[in-house]
């Protein structure tokens, strides 16, 4: 990916962004190349995020814990001084949180087509956890 020429970065996910990747590990440690800090934020509670990363083994520098995307990201832009702080989100909501926080903002799309990362085929998995059928039960 383009970094602007500089890896003073910091990196957010938004976890449905997040989600829309086929390997968020292996994004993440390639993002880790070319950024100081790289992590997720969400609107989600903090245990949909921590199991998401979890299962998917993405270690992050910082995530939002209970609060929103906005407050979070401006949270981080006062935390981890960086030249550039880049928000990798999914829709139009995101981009105007982005602009409202002073981040740079680049659609998931954007940012797998010139980072080379692949995309996740079908539908993103339910945070919720399959309910168990048993077919030898009446």
């Amino acid at each position: 990916m383009d970094s602007g020429g500089s890896t003073d970065m910091t990196l957010a996910f938004e976890l449905e962004a997040l989600k829309a990747l086929a390997d968020p590990n292996a994004v993440f440690n390639n993002a880790r190349q070319w950024t100081e800090y790289v992590g997720v934020v969400s609107e989600k509670p903090t245990y949909v995020v921590t199991n998401f990363t979890r299962k998917h083994r993405v270690r992050q520098d910082f995530f939002s814990g209970p609060r929103g995307v906005e407050e979070s990201l401006e949270n981080i832009s006062g935390q981890f001084d960086t030249d550039r702080h880049v928000f990798v989100g999914i829709d139009d909501e995101d981009e105007a949180v982005a602009e409202a926080t002073g981040w740079e903002f680049l659609d998931v799309k954007d940012a797998a087509e010139a980072a080379g990362w692949t995309l996740a085929t079908g539908d993103v998995a339910d945070e919720a956890p399959e309910e168990q059928t048993r077919d030898d039960w009446p």
